[in-house]
């Protein structure tokens, strides 16, 4: 093994990034595109069970059609909701964000860390 040597960053390399207790510029980050889907339901079938889906089949999901569907971007979800029809078109109305916690009097602050995420524990 070999020996590393790590220089030191100059004193203004950390200006671009947000102190605990500042708050972020995310203005930024409106320009980036995302996939955003609406998740109905799933389900698990086999491959024969598949390809012998046809015109008039029908696809039982694992959802409740009483239950909020799901709003998913790159992926992962973010909120929950209930489908609704507007000039013929499918819309979602959301009613609750996945992980918000509620409303304070004050914005809460957006903390930035060195450490990487998958080391991040429970209230970093």
């Amino acid at each position: 093994m070999t020996d590393v040597e790590f220089t030191s960053l100059p004193d203004d390399a950390s200006a671009g990034l947000v102190p605990v207790g500042g708050e972020a510029d995310l203005t930024r980050l409106t320009a980036v595109t995302v996939e955003v889907a609406v998740e109905v339901g799933r389900t698990h079938m086999s491959l024969g069970e598949t390809m012998s889906l046809g015109p008039g089949s029908v696809v039982t999901l694992d959802r409740l059609a009483d239950k909020p569907v799901d709003l998913l971007v790159n992926g992962r979800p973010i909120a929950r909701g209930e489908v609704v029809v507007i000039d013929e078109q499918f819309g979602l109305r959301i009613t609750e964000v996945v992980g918000a916690e509620p409303a304070q009097s004050s914005t809460p602050a957006v903390a930035f860390s060195s450490e990487p995420i998958a080391q991040l524990g429970p209230g970093a």
